[in-house]
């Protein structure tokens, strides 16, 4: 409530700043405030299911947001999937103008661009933090628009899940063997590691997971995590829930906006959205964090859900894989090289120091006395 009446102040703030340079006596008073408070009124399509926690709430905080922050002077309204547009057209409809503003991830659009799903994850790499950091602070965000500018098309981070789950299967996996001839939901990079590895990657949106798991148009899943995957019911389709999340280490969820809307802003109102974005990526983040035990203890406390570890070998050789597939898919192109330099680079680099902090502190925790 605080946050929300923090942004309502900076929403009223702005309205009256607007107000104080026209007198009562000014006879063209009121026209000159409604100019100046002229409603720019937005459409957002998402890749999520309308209102679905975390994912879809996170496009609807970010639209109130804007709204309150720019004092009602920047209106957005979110479409879920489907509505306006399939959920895997949300890229296209804000490339062509159909929308001037999309939530999603990067990956869903592999197949335009292959090198894209480094903006969202890459298999056994980086993590929440440390990718956060890469996009904000070491370079990512430059290539990353450079990437979306042939589409008119600027993307920003607009939160991240942390580490999900490896996902939903309906038999055991005791080995790489039984990865094989596995039809299974699972997106980006990583669906080109479990086809190396004899599996066959199906990409369906989010909100059609569970009927595809239950009907058996899949044999396994990927979605999120404990707090996605109870709401979503997968539990109803499958019995084992695998992790670690080695496909998905740290996944960044994205707002992409036309590049033409956006420039037709005011500055005042481009910086809202930007910061607008940056607000929304901490608070799905927390929301995520937040959740996610209470979430899977349901799971497993009152849905008897099995809780299980990939073997050590599982995950050996599906990182020796995922090497091979990331260096691949970056040499597709000039600035899929240039991405892959950069986004290893801060790896090297965050990982040394995360080395003795991070990684050595949570070593720490499973010391016994």
């Amino acid at each position: 409530m605080k946050r929300r009446n923090f942004i309502s102040a900076v929403g009223a703030t702005a309205a009256i700043g607007s107000l104080s340079s026209c007198s009562n006596s000014e006879k063209n008073c009121s026209t000159d405030t409604a100019t100046k408070q002229k409603v720019i009124k937005w459409k957002m399509v998402t890749t999520w299911p309308k209102n679905f926690q975390g994912l879809g709430e996170g496009a609807e905080f970010l639209a109130r947001i804007i709204n309150e922050m720019s004092g009602g002077r920047l209106n957005v309204k979110v479409y879920g999937s489907g509505e306006l547009v399939p959920a895997l057209q949300t890229f296209d409809a804000v490339s062509s103008g159909t929308a001037e503003m999309g939530h999603g991830a990067s990956y869903y659009w592999k197949g335009k661009m292959p090198s894209a799903p480094f903006f969202t994850t890459v298999p056994f790499g980086l993590n929440a933090t440390e990718i956060q950091g890469w996009l904000l602070k070491g370079g990512g965000y430059e290539l990353w628009r450079e990437l979306y500018q042939p589409f008119g098309v600027r993307p920003y981070t607009v939160g991240n899940t942390g580490v999900q789950m490896a996902g939903w299967f309906n038999k055991k996996i005791k080995s790489l063997e039984d990865i094989k001839g596995l039809k299974m939901r699972i997106p980006g990079l990583g669906g080109e590691v479990l086809d190396r590895a004899g599996g066959t990657p199906v990409l369906i949106p989010g909100g059609e997971v569970f009927t595809a798991l239950e009907t058996g148009a899949v044999d396994a899943a990927e979605f999120v995590g404990p707090y996605n995957d109870l709401a979503m019911g997968l539990y109803k389709a499958a019995k084992y829930y695998y992790y670690p999340g080695w496909h998905e280490p740290g996944t960044t969820a994205e707002a992409i906006i036309n590049q033409e809307a956006f420039d037709a802003l005011p500055e005042d109102l481009q910086m809202i959205v930007e910061q607008a974005c940056h607000a929304a990526s901490l608070d799905m983040q927390a929301e995520f964090t937040a959740k996610n035990n209470s979430a899977l203890q349901v799971l497993i406390n009152e849905h008897q859900v099995q809780l299980l570890k990939l073997p050590d070998d599982v995950l050996i050789k599906l990182r020796k894989i995922s090497e091979q597939v990331v260096e691949d898919i970056a040499n597709n192109s000039e600035i899929g090289k240039r991405i892959f330099k950069s986004y290893n680079a801060y790896k090297k680099q965050v990982r040394s120091w995360h080395a003795i902090s991070e990684y050595a502190y949570n070593d720490s925790l499973r010391l016994s006395d």
